[in-house]
């Protein structure tokens, strides 16, 4: 029968290679300050190891142990801390500059599911074309985004402009209530629904900023506050 697999990191018997190590028994008894050599016969003579476990410690703490049965413990004790541990995950939703109401509604609804799941979400409207020399259309639809989802969402930035996208981070607010994420998706999930890949006509972005403007001029467009910006993590 093959014994456990070796961890590197971790010193064990003659492997301990210091001038004195505190030492505990598999009882859990202090023995006090003595020679590796002397710890390591002990342990031998009881069928056991001696297993560093505090290497940075003055001077280094050692347990006479079972070290197949250490390392399956501490193995046990990872696997529970990633468990726990919890990930945050960026979730991307596109927008196109000509989404209609129904697309727009169905991905806010997606939006405020990752943010109540815990994550964070990239919101990106893509341009084509002539479009790109309108932002302020783009721009509307991420400042309405973020107006609608205000009880639940913080806006990490401004919708900015990268290359032949505007983008804006949300992140959940303080106090938003967790749900967790489904192991399985309960139903088939929608098809991603892609805005209308077509380019908009010069007519269709005439008239989307010319709506823009008149809200402008109206002072009926949505008023966003945006914190100040985080240090990139």
């Amino acid at each position: 029968m093959r014994g456990p697999r070796r961890d590197d990191r971790v010193r064990i018997n003659e492997r301990i290679r210091v001038r004195e190590v505190r030492v505990i028994d598999e009882a859990g008894q202090q023995l006090g300050i003595m020679a590796p050599a002397q710890a390591v016969a002990l342990a031998k003579s009881k069928g056991l190891d001696l297993v560093e476990v505090a290497a940075t410690a003055v001077p280094p703490v050692c347990r006479i142990t079972d070290y197949g049965k250490y390392q399956y413990n501490e193995q046990k004790k990872q696997r529970q801390a990633r468990k726990h541990q919890k990930t945050i995950e960026v979730k991307e939703v596109k927008f196109r500059p000509k989404v209609d109401l129904h697309d727009y509604d169905f991905k806010k609804r997606n939006i405020s599911r990752f943010l109540h799941e815990g994550d964070k979400v990239k919101a990106v409207v893509f341009f084509r074309g002539r479009e790109i020399a309108h932002p302020e259309i783009g721009r509307r639809i991420l400042e309405r985004l973020i107006a609608e989802l205000t009880e639940i969402a913080i806006a990490e930035n401004m919708p900015r402009m990268e290359g032949n996208t505007m983008h804006t981070i949300l992140s959940g607010r303080p106090g938003i209530k967790k749900v967790e994420k489904p192991s399985k998706p309960e139903r088939e999930p929608r098809p991603e629904v892609e805005d209308d890949d077509v380019e908009m006509t010069a007519e269709e972005l005439a008239v989307a900023a010319k709506a823009v403007a008149d809200e402008d001029a109206a002072g009926t467009a949505p008023v966003i506050e945006i914190p100040a910006e985080r240090p990139a993590e």
